[in-house]
């Protein structure tokens, strides 16, 4: 890639980002609003978060294969920064078979999950993973 267009992918991520994480329609993203002003503290409880957060992304949240989640770290998004986490997992499609292993990202907004973000590129180059069990052994 050219230095042009590496500069024009810089100048375009910000954009692309924040369109990433707009409003879902009909869930307002904490993202976007005044209250995700300031510094964002260290969401504590990432784990029990993500875990709620996977419950409703998934469609069936039962028989999750090769687990793994990256400790939150800090990443700009859309100008501010905000904490982020970033899991591998396999999970089981709905005729029960297994196909590709995912990547998907979880925004920390003021110390709690906030979404799940499909689009992971940029959000979790480097992430360092580690086995999430937890993910694994979710029930309905």
């Amino acid at each position: 890639m050219g230095r042009l267009a590496k500069r024009a992918a810089i100048l375009v991520l910000p954009l692309v980002l924040t369109a990433c994480f707009g409003s879902d329609g009909d869930r307002p993203s904490l993202v976007d609003g005044g209250q995700a002003g300031g510094p964002q503290p260290f969401p504590d409880n990432f784990r029990g978060d993500t875990l709620a957060l996977m419950r409703t992304y998934l469609n069936n949240p039962v028989g999750v294969r090769d687990a793994s989640m990256a400790d939150p770290v800090l990443r700009e998004v859309g100008g501010r920064q905000f904490y982020i986490s970033c899991l591998h997992f396999t999970p089981r499609e709905t005729d029960s078979s297994y196909k590709a292993m995912r990547e998907r990202a979880v925004v920390f907004v003021n110390g709690r999950g906030d979404r799940v973000v499909d689009r992971t590129n940029e959000l979790c180059a480097g992430a360092v993973y580690a086995p999430f069990p937890e993910l694994e052994k979710m029930a309905r």
